[in-house]
């Protein structure tokens, strides 16, 4: 979209306030407000910010840094008023010389995929989406009182959540979303939204959106949505599974109708490498103390590194269909991730994988969490870290990951994980009270 376009759409659609949004290395999103007057400026990238102030950005010494919109990213939003209405713009950072600011998390996806570019392929990633929804307290913060009892594709009145979900969707194909389904999933009070996958970089905006737009409508409606993998121990957590493929040409290079399952050699070189870096991309994927509590077995959600054609206790799988539709689905990523991030890890490392022309193991169909720790060494099934400490020590072991990610934000999403594991490992739980206090 030309700048005079956009200049026009806001003329046209009475809007005045524009939200310049970006997001923070851990995957929080930020925004700046400008009116019309201020807009043009803006868009020349004389918006500057103090970089200090966010999580992973620049050190105080060198803090001033720039928002650029980008033009194609415009939207309006449809939740706040029709008239002085609201739009948004997604922004890159940049620094005042001009240059990119290597810790932007959207100019390190764009960096990974230009590698892709470079060797002819497009990445489309499709991420499922899940989310719990909540009752509110009467300052609008979120209570315990989970919002229904239902199960998976259970309707109303069973499902209290669907109104509020219908409107989410409405509002996501109001702003341009393809939904292709939407249901209550398997844990009460838990849903899932899937829209249209695309090309990787519009779909991490469209991820970034999707979250905002589902914790405005079920504010709307007296809830509050989030995102956190695993609330309630006992149920199953919310993750955000990545569908990914290659295209060349318009056809995806994944499917060959003469392959071994109908994969092509470039789908199982870039298996391997998703398989080969998934200790190292965990954390990346998985970036809180509460993503671990969802990665145990029983739920759902892998805990071993493997593939198969259909099993999903496995770490991969690969989705029925095939053609243009052929993917490879993995499944560990939860929904807290920074997209940006998780998409350049994943690509850098099914990229690598197709470089060295890596093989992956046999598939596993059988469930992995019914298998023998000995049957598991026998097939040399190892097990994704733990604890978000074993994945920050696996990210550390992991060259690729600094790679994919460059040196300025892997050093600080390090030390900031690293903060917030040691502040986490500090607290006396509920939990060893109940077990050791009148015990010892």
């Amino acid at each position: 979209m030309k700048k005079q376009e956009i200049f026009d759409r806001v003329i046209k659609g009475d809007i005045e306030f524009i939200r310049l949004q970006f997001i923070d290395v851990f995957g929080v999103l930020k925004s700046v407000n400008v009116t019309p007057d201020e807009l043009e400026d803006a868009m020349e990238g004389n918006l500057l910010f103090d970089g200090s102030s966010i999580d992973g950005y620049a050190r105080i010494n060198e803090s001033d840094q720039c928002l650029v919109p980008d033009p194609d990213t415009f939207q309006c939003m449809p939740w706040r008023p029709t008239e002085k209405g609201v739009a948004r713009m997604i922004c890159d950072v940049y620094n005042p010389d001009g240059t990119p600011f290597e810790g932007c998390p959207r100019w390190i996806l764009k960096r990974a995929l230009k590698e892709a570019e470079d060797m002819g392929y497009e990445l489309n990633m499709g991420p499922e989406g899940e989310f719990f929804l909540f009752h509110t307290d009467s300052d609008g913060g979120p209570t315990l009182h989970i919002h229904d009892k239902a199960g998976y594709f259970d309707l109303a009145p069973i499902d209290h959540g669907e109104d509020a979900r219908r409107d989410i969707v409405l509002t996501m194909k109001q702003m341009g979303f393809r939904i292709e389904a939407s249901h209550h999933e398997v844990a009460p009070g838990q849903h899932e939204i899937d829209f249209k996958y695309g090309e990787a970089l519009k779909t991490a905006d469209q991820w970034v959106t999707f979250r905002d737009v589902v914790k405005n409508i079920a504010k709307k409606h007296g809830l509050y949505a989030t995102f956190m993998p695993k609330p309630f121990a006992g149920e199953n957590g919310s993750a955000m599974h990545c569908n990914q493929s290659l295209f060349q040409d318009n056809n995806n290079v994944f499917y060959d109708a003469n392959g071994e399952y109908q994969l092509s050699n470039i789908a199982f070189n870039y298996l391997a490498g998703l398989l080969k870096h998934a200790k190292g991309m965990t954390a990346i994927g998985n970036p809180i103390v509460n993503s671990y509590k969802r990665l145990i077995p029983g739920y759902e959600a892998p805990t071993h590194i493997a593939w198969s054609n259909s099993n999903r206790s496995t770490l991969v799988r690969i989705p029925v269909r095939r053609g243009n539709a052929t993917r490879i689905e993995l499944r560990n990523p939860d929904p807290v991730a920074n997209p940006y991030l998780a998409f350049a890890v994943m690509l850098k490392s099914g990229i690598e994988g197709i470089k060295n022309r890596l093989k992956p193991p046999p598939p596993v169909e059988e469930d992995i969490h019914n298998l023998s720790e000995k049957q598991r060494r026998a097939l040399e099934i190892e097990h994704l870290p733990r604890d978000l400490f074993e994945a920050l020590k696996e990210m550390e072991k992991d060259p690729l990951i600094e790679q994919a990610i460059g040196s300025h934000c892997y050093n600080r999403f390090l030390e900031g994980k690293y903060r917030e594991w040691y502040e986490y490992a500090e607290q006396v739980h509920q939990w060893e009270i109940r077990h050791y206090l009148a015990k010892y």
